[in-house]
């Protein structure tokens, strides 16, 4: 989890009333963190937002969806690169969910738009300093995994 991730999670939770952070187990991806150690890495980020719950799923976004009556995904976007890719997953999402789900885009805050999580990665699997990515907590469990300690 980036502050990018962060930024959004933030403001999306001052537009609803309630907020789903969702986090998907993709079997095709291997992750760093499991998904249960990254649905705790976000419960600590957002301990202090009341309206947001964290939880995960396996399956097809639009199937939990409709189980959990949620119409609404939010997606957050650095470049239009991510555009293109992300705007697929949404027409799909809204075919084939007959459009009982939207998604609304929300643009990264320019200070947050260079990150990504597959950079923190390997600058923190170099040893490099990601303090400028993640919080202080995220980063020191992100070292961890990688086999050293920061002071």
């Amino acid at each position: 989890m980036t502050y990018g991730h962060l930024d959004i999670i933030r403001r999306a939770a001052s537009i609803f009333d309630e907020l789903t952070v969702s986090v998907l187990n993709n079997k095709l991806k291997t992750p760093l963190f499991s998904v249960e150690e990254r649905v705790n890495i976000l419960k600590e980020a957002t301990k202090d937002l009341t309206n947001v719950k964290v939880e995960s799923f396996s399956g097809l976004l639009v199937d939990y969806a409709r189980e959990r009556d949620m119409h609404v995904v939010i997606r957050g976007l650095r470049a239009i690169t991510d555009f293109e890719y992300e705007l697929q997953n949404a027409q799909t999402n809204a075919l084939l969910s007959h459009g009982a789900v939207d998604t609304v885009f929300l643009t990264t805050s320019l200070e947050y738009a260079y990150l990504s999580s597959s950079s923190v990665k390997e600058i923190a699997s170099f040893h490099g300093d990601i303090s400028m990515c993640v919080p202080e907590f995220v980063a020191k469990l992100v070292y961890e995994k990688y086999g050293y300690e920061i002071k």
